[in-house]
């Protein structure tokens, strides 16, 4: 476990962020070999923010006007990043409300909510129902962990106005779903 020296952390711990903003301080510190305070104070040294403060940065921008399928308010976790027709981007943050009492394991419903509500928002139309979809749980989620859904739009059917979305949801680096989705839309008639 070669220590790298501190400008060159620094440099590597910039890079890493910005590669993930949503890296926590435990995990800079696991990557970099260095305590959790070298993480902090580097962060300091580099002016970079703590975790949270990164997540209402990227959060602050509203992603109400690209989403049209549903009202923003309906999609299960937080838009963090959307490009309408090709790929979303959610989190989640699993609380006691979502897990089992008895063991502290989220509910599947809800990861599927997650993911099932970003399939339906990266969809550009008024109208877009789920047809059909494949699910595969790949890992408990555990009360307090934070869910990334990524969605990605794969194919396109003009006949049949429908569209296939796949979504993987991490929890940092670990899939923990990995979904197919069949969307059918439409613009609504008025």
């Amino acid at each position: 476990m070669k220590k790298h020296p501190k400008k060159e952390r620094q440099k590597r711990l910039q890079e890493a962020i910005d590669e993930n903003p949503f890296i926590t301080d435990e995990q800079l510190a696991d990557l970099f070999h260095v305590s959790v305070q070298t993480v902090r104070l580097d962060r300091v040294a580099l002016s970079i923010p703590e975790l949270r403060v990164r997540i209402e940065q990227v959060a602050s921008v509203n992603y109400a006007d690209a989403v049209k399928s549903l009202p923003i308010d309906e999609v299960i976790g937080e838009i963090i990043d959307i490009n309408p027709g090709k790929s979303a981007i959610s989190l989640f943050d699993v609380g006691p409300e979502h897990v089992f009492k008895r063991n502290k394991i989220a509910r599947g419903h809800h990861l599927f909510a997650q993911a099932n509500s970003l399939a339906t928002a990266v969809i550009p139309n008024e109208l877009a129902l789920t047809t059909q979809s494949a699910v595969r749980f790949v890992r408990s989620v555990k009360e307090g962990e934070r869910v990334i859904a990524k969605a990605k739009v794969r194919e396109k059917t003009d006949q049949r106005a429908i569209t296939i979305v796949d979504i993987k949801s991490y929890v940092g680096d670990e899939i923990v779903l990995k979904g197919k989705f069949e969307m059918y839309h439409a613009t609504e008639k008025k």
